[in-house]
C-alpha cells in the first residue's frame, strides 16, 4: 500500500544568537523517517523532547524562520511543499494542534467550525461533529475563555475532523480528557481510519498508542529507532532497539521495570 505521508531522513536544524553575535546550532531532530498509510493508524510515541511535535509542525510547514528543514516530506506521492502544504491545512490535512490556545479567542466555538460557510447542510456537519465528542449545541454560541481545558480540546479535534480530511496529524490529543472522552476520540481516529483516512497519532503514552494503533513508530534524541506493527508492544516480542524494549518494561503491567 502506497503511503499518503512519507517522511524521510528528515532534519530540524534551528539558528540562535547569543552574546556578542555568537551563533548556536540547534539540531533536535537529525533522522527521522516514517510512513502513514491511507486506513490506518500510525502512533509516534517518545520522550518529552525527542521530536514528536517539531514533527507535526515540520510536515504542515508552521516552523518559525529561524528553522531548516533537510530531507524529504511527500503527500500522496508528491513533495509537500510550503505552498502546497497552506492549500491543503484544513481540507485534506487536519492538525489537532497540542495547546487549546490555537482557537480563535474572538470567535464562537460555531464560527470557528463552519469557517464562514453557511447553510444547513454545514451547520448540521458541525453540530454533529461537536455531538460526537459530547458537546451539545449550546457550545456553538461559547467563546474559548467560556470552555473549560476538555471542552476546548474537544472542540479543537471537531474543528480538525468535520470536513473528513484525508490525513489527520494530531499531537498529543488527549491530555486534559478524561478516560471516557479519550476513548470515544481514539475511538474516532479508528473509524476515520476505517473510512479511508490516514492518521498521525503523537503521543507520549504507550498505553494509548498500542490501543489505537496499527502501527508504533519509536522516536528518540530526534532518531526513529523503531517501527514496528502496535501488537509488539502487547507482549515485548518482535521489538527491534533496546530502547523500545525499555519502554515496554516500564510499562505498568510490568512492574514498571527500568
Amino acid at each position: 500500500m502506497e503511503p499518503i505521508l512519507s517522511v524521510e531522513h528528515l532534519s530540524v536544524t534551528f539558528t540562535r544568537y547569543g552574546r556578542g553575535l555568537n551563533r548556536v546550532e540547534l539540531n533536535p531532530i537529525r533522522e527521522l523517517s516514517l510512513a502513514v498509510e491511507p486506513g490506518r493508524v500510525t502512533a509516534v510515541v517518545g520522550e518529552s523532547g525527542s521530536g514528536k511535535s517539531l514533527l507535526a509542525h515540520a510536515v504542515l510547514h508552521l516552523l518559525p524562520r529561524n528553522a531548516r528543514v533537510g530531507g524529504s516530506i511527500h503527500y500522496d506521492g508528491a513533495p509537500l511543499t510550503r505552498e502546497r502544504a497552506v492549500a491543503l491545512r484544513g481540507r485534506e490535512i487536519a492538525l489537532i494542534p497540542q495547546g487549546v490556545t490555537w482557537l480563535d479567542p474572538m470567535m464562537k466555538v460555531g464560527d470557528q467550525l463552519r469557517r464562514g460557510r453557511g447553510g444547513s447542510a454545514v451547520r448540521d456537519r458541525c453540530r454533529a461533529a461537536l455531538e460526537r465528542y459530547g458537546l451539545g449545541p449550546g457550545a456553538e454560541e461559547l467563546y474559548p475563555f467560556q470552555l473549560s481545558g476538555g471542552m476546548a480540546r474537544r472542540v479543537l479535534i471537531a474543528c480538525a475532523v468535520v470536513d473528513r480530511p484525508r490525513l489527520i496529524v494530531a499531537d498529543e490529543p488527549t491530555p486534559g480528557l478524561d478516560v471516557r472522552a479519550a476513548g470515544r476520540v481514539l475511538g474516532h481516529f479508528r473509524e476515520l481510519a476505517e473510512e479511508g483516512a490516514g492518521v498521525l497519532f503523537i503521543t507520549h503514552n504507550l498505553g494509548l498508542a498500542r490501543t489505537v494503533a496499527h502501527k508504533v513508530v519509536v522516536f528518540r534524541e530526534g532518531q526513529t529507532v523503531d517501527e514496528v506493527p502496535a501488537r509488539c508492544f502487547q507482549t515485548g516480542e518482535g521489538l527491534t532497539h533496546p530502547y523500545s524494549h525499555a519502554l515496554w518494561r516500564a510499562m505498568p503491567e510490568n512492574d514498571f521495570e527500568v
